[in-house]
């Protein structure tokens, strides 16, 4: 039996069709020259009914563009990352961008590897939160010298000629910090992550900030490297655990939300209680944190919105419609639940007690 061959429709069919020449199919395909209403929907009538789809690869050649976005995160096993994700491709889908989305592992290296595939691959610009091993940054500048639009999102390089999208990571530690300075916790601990991210810093920043604020003395032995997940976490506790009855924090302020898991384990682990014996905070509200045992008091970071506000600053600049601003911020929201002991199953206030 003889093969039925399928015939491409193509943009001279569409011309027939509706009566106008090919080179006005293009330009209603392409968006480089305006066209009337009246015949840009007699067009798009005339594509739908033969079932017309512009060749893409031709349309990269002719504007320079091959309408596709890079994304490299750090890891996946998270909501945060995820969550930001689904916010970037909200915005990219509707302004015809498509996704290329590169996994760095939390490696140097990977990342490397993914800046210098989506260059390959010509994305018209690239979305990137940076790993928490990054080294130098040579590998980002690379980029910008290249000319594509590069704008970092959440776990930020700066001094380098790119736009950052991330929250206030210092001020919304000292808010959670002085939080539980408020309700007459003094030992306070910070679990803090790699020296190499700029959010790690900030963060430590906050901490400090806040207890020299309320008059407090910020104790050294009391800051302790947890990474950035649970297992770091676990061994940054078991350390402040291993500390004499009397130098233990009462409370500790995680970097983030899985090293906060980790410490809530650890204390458990010892037979203590949260927040009894030890009260945790976390950092970016992960879908976890109002699910754990004990519901985790954290910093809420919009990462959807976070995630929004970074695509649509990368295709402002693909599309020249600004320069980048270099920094933008995005709100976030102390979130209070039983882990602080600040409150009560019933989330009423607790009766104020030494600690």
């Amino acid at each position: 039996m003889k093969r039925r061959t399928v015939r491409h429709v193509t943009a001279s069919d569409v011309a027939r069709a509706s009566g106008v020449s090919a080179m006005t199919v293009s330009r209603v395909f392409s968006g480089r020259a305006p066209v009337g209403d009246r015949t840009q929907r007699k067009v798009l009538a005339a594509a739908r009914t033969l079932g017309y789809r512009p060749n893409q690869i031709a349309q990269s050649l002719a504007l320079s563009r091959t309408q596709t976005i890079g994304v490299v995160v750090p890891e996946i096993s998270h909501s945060f990352f995820p969550e930001a994700i689904r916010g970037i491709e909200e915005v990219t889908y509707r302004a015809g961008y498509h996704l290329l989305l590169m996994h760095s592992a939390e490696t140097a290296e990977r990342e490397r590897d993914a800046l210098l595939t989506l260059e390959s691959k010509r994305v018209d610009g690239i979305l990137l939160s940076v790993a928490q091993d990054a080294g130098p940054t040579h590998p980002y500048r690379r980029v910008v010298q290249l000319g594509i639009p590069l704008v970092f999102f959440d776990r930020c390089v700066s001094g380098i000629g790119a736009t950052c999208v991330s929250i206030d990571d210092e001020e919304s530690a000292r808010v959670i910090t002085a939080h539980l300075i408020g309700h007459g916790y003094t030992r306070i601990a910070h679990l803090a992550g790699p020296r190499s991210l700029a959010i790690s810093r900030a963060r430590r920043a906050g901490y400090r900030a806040a207890l020299l604020g309320a008059g407090l003395a910020c104790d050294d032995a009391l800051i302790v490297s947890a990474g950035l997940h649970e297992q770091a976490g676990y061994a940054a506790m078991v350390s402040l655990l291993a500390l004499p009855v009397s130098k233990r924090p009462r409370a500790v302020v995680a970097i983030n939300d899985p090293a906060a898991y980790g410490a809530m384990l650890a204390v458990m682990h010892s037979g203590l209680r949260v927040p009894e014996d030890v009260a945790v905070v976390g950092f970016s509200d992960d879908l976890r944190a109002e699910l754990m045992p004990v519901p985790l008091t954290t910093i809420r970071q919009p990462a959807y919105e976070l995630g929004r506000t970074a695509a649509a600053e990368l295709i402002a600049q693909i599309q020249g419609a600004t320069a980048g601003k270099k920094q933008k911020t995005v709100g976030t929201e102390l979130v209070t639940r039983r882990s602080c002991g600040c409150v009560t199953p019933a989330d009423t206030e607790s009766p104020a007690r030494p600690r």
